[in-house]
């Protein structure tokens, strides 16, 4: 069963067209990445979800209804921007918020202590915000997050200012929480963590749907567009290749979304290359990212 079901969704800010007839689906107990460069319209689809803005056109469902009372407090939402208050302890944030969401005082404070633990920050309980690093803010702004309990998490830059250590943590506490039965919707820069922790992900440019689907099906349909090649000599001229990274006789091709590699490997048999080795690269997430978000900014100038 879909947890957030999106339907055609438009958005505009005065003449400026932020996201353009967007439809997506997120299945529950899935992980799902929500990617894009700046500006593609991430943060409004974000907002949308969470009721801070109407969409113009379209409709979205989330949690098998359209968005009501009830419905806001079982999400748990981190925002790229931390809403913490800075001059108040952080276990009073932990219950201030949680409250905010329905939780009841004596509850929200053992909750919040026990998340506090769970990511090494008990001992700063009564410690004002403030006196934080960027890190522990992090954290503790996750912890907000999960607070009350929430059935769906938008998590919008969790990883932001954590060290490897951290980042690794955070990891394992979605991971855990997708395993309780949560659905979390993943909006981040970094492809491998999307890479290794998302079922499916949507990737938007330029407010329009660019790739969507499973991680292992988005890098399927790539995997014929880069080759790698060691050669002794001097390559040939090579029609198709989009792109060419060449260094001490090997060479890194991306080719033309309309070329095949066996197309390449004719080109080079046929001018009597000596070829040492040639293997079809299989491209990263990131590779995918930087590559479809290129091609789009070429088509918007």
């Amino acid at each position: 069963m879909a947890c957030i079901v999106v339907d055609g969704i438009y958005k505009s800010y005065e003449n400026f067209e932020a996201v353009k007839g967007v439809s997506f689906r997120v299945e529950d107990q899935e992980i799902f990445g929500l990617l894009g460069p700046n500006g593609a319209g991430k943060s409004s689809i974000i907002k949308m979800l969470l009721d801070f803005i109407k969409p113009d056109n379209g409709t979205i469902t989330v949690l098998n209804a359209p968005f009501n009372e009830k419905t806001k407090g079982e999400i748990g939402y981190l925002p790229e921007e931390r809403g913490l208050y800075d001059n108040i302890s952080v276990i009073d944030n932990l219950c201030y918020l949680a409250m905010l969401k329905g939780a009841n005082p004596k509850e929200a404070k053992g909750t919040g202590l026990a998340l506090l633990k769970r990511v090494g920050l008990e001992e700063q309980a009564n410690a004002k915000v403030n006196a934080l690093s960027k890190g522990q803010k992090q954290l503790v702004q996750l912890c907000v997050t999960l607070a009350h309990n929430p059935k769906l998490l938008i998590l919008d830059e969790p990883f932001s200012g954590l060290d490897p250590t951290n980042r690794e943590l955070v990891k394992h506490i979605m991971l855990e929480e997708r395993a309780k039965g949560k659905t979390i919707v993943l909006s981040t820069h970094m492809m491998n963590e999307v890479e290794e922790l998302c079922d499916r992900a949507l990737m938007i440019s330029n407010g329009r749907r660019v790739l969507y689907g499973r991680i292992q099906e988005i890098k399927a349909s790539y995997a014929s567009n880069c080759v790698f090649v060691e050669f002794e000599g001097v390559l040939p001229h090579l029609d198709g290749i989009e792109k060419a990274d060449i260094k001490n006789n090997c060479a890194e091709f991306y080719l033309r979304v309309d070329v095949t590699p066996q197309y390449i490997l004719r080109q080079l048999v046929s001018a009597n290359t000596q070829i040492r080795r040639f293997d079809i690269k299989e491209l990263s997430l990131n590779d995918i990212f930087i590559k479809v978000a290129e091609a789009e900014q070429w088509i918007r100038q």
